[in-house]
């Protein structure tokens, strides 16, 4: 339990990200292109960050999206390119982002929340992302019915394990050429009673066990990742009067071994107007990526300046002690 009280806690207590590093947190070589295609989700989960929902109608356009074919296109250095969203699959940009990707032999992971499979026109996506040969990334924030139903919706729970069973039979999770991994987040908080996401190699063990036990699903790996406060939980966090007690719990579990491994060194956050970002939290905060000049960075100066390396510092805020608590956090899990 945590011995603060909520009322003790404000913006005055913590320490500015930035003051915990030794030196400027600084880009390295850009590897991984993120891109969210937009808002439009058929599900509304109390932990998306994004805010997404089936009545959100932001939406990458044609233009960006043959900008982002250039950037794809262009650069060899750039190895992998992730399609988040929402539901990445529900925007028009999703398959031209795919097929001119895989046609350079990029690696493309496709973040799904799996029940998009059962809704209707998109039916053909595990045979689709099988021919393309996508790393799937799923998301089951536990292994058991009820908690699952509780932070995505009735029925979630269901519709994830057929979808998992349908990627099994394709060869998912067995193939090597067709990665399955699974991503759990934590309940949002409702108290003062904090606590880190558990250890993810013990985690994925007990996910796998029970799946396989249950419902003969098998998969590749289990990412575990931080609630931060931004979006939905953020929302969630000043009705109760968390906000501020749970910045200073993530601040206080800082853990600076994580910082070299930090995802927002590495990539490259695009979002569906074409402006970059450090990571996707910055871009659900409106905390763009600055050029040297302190000018917001676009896709459309990466392909003027021919070079993906264009930024020199990563912009931080207070909700990036998410990132370094404990194991750390990252689209790809823990860091340590």
């Amino acid at each position: 339990m945590i011995s603060f009280q909520a009322s003790a806690c404000s913006r005055s207590t913590l320490t500015p990200f930035a003051d915990q590093l030794d030196h400027p947190l600084t880009k390295q070589p850009i590897t991984v292109l993120q891109i969210n295609l937009g808002r439009k989700c058929n599900l509304a989960c109390t932990h998306c960050h994004v805010e997404a929902g089936p009545n959100r109608r932001e939406e990458m356009v044609d233009p960006v999206v043959d900008q982002l074919i250039q950037v794809i296109q262009r650069f060899p250095e750039i190895t992998t390119v992730d399609l988040t969203g929402g539901a990445p699959e529900m925007h028009s940009g999703f398959r031209p982002l795919v097929e001119a990707a895989r046609a350079v032999d990029k690696t493309v992971l496709v973040r799904t929340n799996l029940t998009i499979f059962f809704e209707p026109g998109y039916g053909d996506l595990p045979e689709y992302f099988a021919h393309h040969g996508l790393q799937v990334i799923a998301s089951l924030p536990c292994y058991l019915e009820k908690n699952v139903n509780q932070q995505r919706g009735s029925g979630v729970y269901r519709a994830s394990i057929q979808a998992l069973q349908w990627l099994n039979r394709l060869g998912y999770g067995q193939q090597p050429d067709l990665p399955l991994d699974l991503v759990y987040n934590p309940p949002v908080p409702r108290n003062l009673d904090f606590a880190l996401t558990p250890d993810q190699g013990k985690l994925e063990v007990d996910y796998k066990a029970y799946l396989e036990a249950h419902y003969g699903i098998v998969f590749n790996h289990l990412y575990t990742i931080t609630n931060l406060p931004i979006g939905r939980v953020k929302h969630r966090l000043l009705e109760e009067n968390l906000y501020w007690p749970y910045l200073k719990f993530l601040e206080d579990h800082h853990n600076p071994a994580t910082v070299a491994n930090l995802m927002c060194r590495n990539q490259l956050s695009v979002d569906y107007l074409g402006n970059l970002y450090d990571c996707d939290f910055n871009q659900m905060e409106g905390v763009p990526a600055r050029l040297p000049s302190g000018e917001p960075c676009t896709v459309a100066h990466v392909l003027a300046a021919n070079s993906l390396d264009v930024l020199a510092e990563v912009q931080t805020r207070p909700y990036c002690y998410g990132c370094t608590a404990g194991s750390g956090s990252s689209c790809g899990g823990a860091l340590v």
